[in-house]
């Protein structure tokens, strides 16, 4: 854990719960002496390079938090530096909470699993649209992936603040079609 990620995820009810039960002297040394770096290494980028969708919060502004999936083919998120990320964001069910609520709060949590190896890396960041611009359309071109009569609507350029590695307890392991096609082609005689 990163010195900055438990600075901005560690608030004082947060320490308080970490005293009542017993957390708070490990994490304590964890914001004094953890890694002081928050850009991404190598193993963040082929973590994030890999992934084939991803859980994105944001928050309304009535306070209410909201999580939605994001999916494309390996790779629709993409590292453009080691502390920026970026997306198409296509069309879907037009509903636009998330990005009404990225008018209220640019802030965005975002949580990528890969349930097969049993690891999850959270990122705090946030999130900057463009639409409807030659920005937008730019950052559309620069991002896009190859889904097919796919509307693309805006580019999401999202600045990392911190990130984690969580521990893969609880993880259940979960397969794509594509993967159990993998494990049952690596186990033919």
């Amino acid at each position: 854990m990163g010195q900055h990620f438990a600075e901005l995820a560690f608030t004082p009810l947060v320490k308080r719960q970490q005293e009542i039960h017993g957390s708070r002297r490990q994490y304590q040394r964890i914001e004094e002496f953890g890694e002081s770096s928050n850009r991404f290494g190598d193993n963040e980028r082929q973590f994030i390079s890999a992934r084939d969708g991803f859980y994105m919060a944001s928050v309304s502004e009535t306070g209410w938090p909201y999580i939605q999936y994001r999916g494309g083919p390996k790779g629709f998120l993409r590292v453009l530096d080691d502390r920026t990320l970026g997306f198409v964001d296509l069309r879907g069910n037009k509903q636009y909470i998330s990005v009404g609520n990225l008018q209220h709060d640019n802030r965005v949590s975002l949580f990528l699993m890969d349930y097969v190896a049993q690891q999850r890396l959270k990122i705090l960041g946030r999130a900057e649209l463009f639409e409807g611009d030659a920005t937008a359309a730019n950052w559309i071109a620069k991002l896009k992936t190859s889904e097919r009569n796919e509307v693309r609507e805006r580019a999401f350029v999202i600045h990392v603040e911190a990130f984690d590695w969580n521990c893969p307890q609880h993880i259940t392991r979960r397969f794509t079609m594509e993967e159990m096609a993998e494990l049952h082609l690596r186990n033919e005689p």
